[in-house]
């Protein structure tokens, strides 16, 4: 079938203002006045049904259950991570013009706009798959489009330690972790799988205990009874309606909170945060970009610094606070895996650091020099 055809159905479909139901898309072929076979009106129904509701050529690599990403960098070029790094697919659009086309419409839907005057977007679509988009000349050549499917269940730590994300015998701490009710970040660089462990873990939190949930983007899906779910938004046209997520962390501590969960700190908020977790909210958690365990303090130090802490100020506020770093890594293989557990400690200068506790060696978790702090820390839950 003709892309001139299909534009032609396209272009009447949008002139109707209906929803383009597949009866609908089936008529408007017919009415071009050609004659078509059964199988060409049902397969240029489905293609014009997944463009205009759906995400097009992209929707079977949705719906395969081991995706988490899919990237669009040209008409040709999309690529998906299954958790092995990623991989180019067979799967292409017609021309620029239709890649455009389906990130301006998934923009749409996500109530955003995405044109040559705000030509980049951030958004989550009502699945709660995350999107981000840049078109040109931002994005030169090609619209470029990133698409972070969030799975409608979290997966159970078994499940994780089968994936070779946790180590034999690393359930077993990490439980005794949360049963401790230890404050902790998760570590790791983009797409390290931080917010998967950290759902799984909020699972593993006691059913009696609220959870409240502060993020940007509503990730985190953790099976439990009683989760509370705040999330930001961005201003409107008129640049008002802003709601920030240091906005949402004050909020949440006024809901009792049994557990208050940051689903990333990369602003303002970790004032808020600490200052929480130094006034009776234990086991407080969130995730934090950082590219070791041991860079965590500075992270922190550099987010608290621009929200006008001073250093001597986070940093006393950060011992009290945080008891332990999981940090996760990709490996050469694009697989991921928690790689080590580090707990906090003063230096000489009064500084927080990092000391590992975990590593992952040949098949299970070695002890390090602060092993015994965590062992502590755990106390009975191990």
């Amino acid at each position: 079938m003709s892309s001139g055809l299909l534009e032609a159905v396209r272009q009447r479909l949008a002139e109707s203002g209906a929803e383009p139901t597949p009866a609908r898309v089936a008529a408007a072929l017919r009415a071009q006045g050609r004659l078509l076979g059964d199988a060409e009106v049902l397969g240029g129904t489905e293609r014009l049904r997944c463009e205009l509701v759906g995400t097009g050529p992209l929707e079977p690599l949705l719906a395969d259950p081991s995706v988490t990403d899919v990237l669009v960098s040209a008409p040709d070029r999309v690529w998906v991570d299954r958790g092995r790094g990623l991989e180019l697919t067979e799967v292409t659009f017609a021309d620029a013009a239709s890649v455009r086309r389906l990130a301006q419409r998934l923009a749409a839907v996500a109530e955003r706009r995405l044109d040559d005057a705000r030509p980049w977007v951030d958004a989550r679509l009502p699945d709660g798959t995350r999107m981000h988009a840049v078109i040109p000349p931002v994005a030169v050549g090609s619209t470029c489009l990133s698409l972070r499917v969030v799975r409608p269940r979290a997966f159970s730590v078994g499940e994780l330690v089968t994936a070779g994300t946790v180590p034999p015998g690393g359930d077993r701490l990490l439980r005794a972790l949360i049963e401790a009710r230890l404050s902790f970040l998760i570590s790791g660089g983009t797409g390290s799988g931080k917010t998967t462990l950290l759902s799984t873990l909020l699972g593993m939190v006691g059913e009696r205990e609220r959870i409240v949930l502060a993020e940007d983007s509503a990730e985190l899906r953790p099976e439990h009874p009683h989760v509370v779910r705040l999330e930001s938004r961005t201003a409107n046209q008129e640049g008002a309606g802003r709601v920030t997520l240091r906005d949402l962390v004050r909020q949440a501590l006024r809901m009792r909170p049994d557990r208050l969960v940051v689903g990333e700190v990369r602003g303002a908020e970790v004032t808020e945060l600490l200052a929480a977790l130094n006034t009776g909210h234990e086991g407080g958690c969130g995730t934090v970009h950082a590219n070791a365990a041991a860079d965590v303090p500075a992270r922190l130090e550099a987010l608290g610094t621009a929200a006008g802490l001073d250093r001597a100020a986070l940093h006393s506020q950060l011992a009290a606070a945080l008891a332990v770093v999981i940090h996760l890594v990709r490996d050469g293989a694009g697989r991921r895996r928690l790689a080590e557990i580090h707990v906090l400690e003063r230096d000489a200068a009064g500084l927080v650091v990092t000391v590992p506790a975990l590593r992952w060696a040949k098949g299970a978790f070695a002890a390090e020099a602060g092993w015994e702090r965590l062992r502590i820390l755990v106390g009975d839950a191990l």
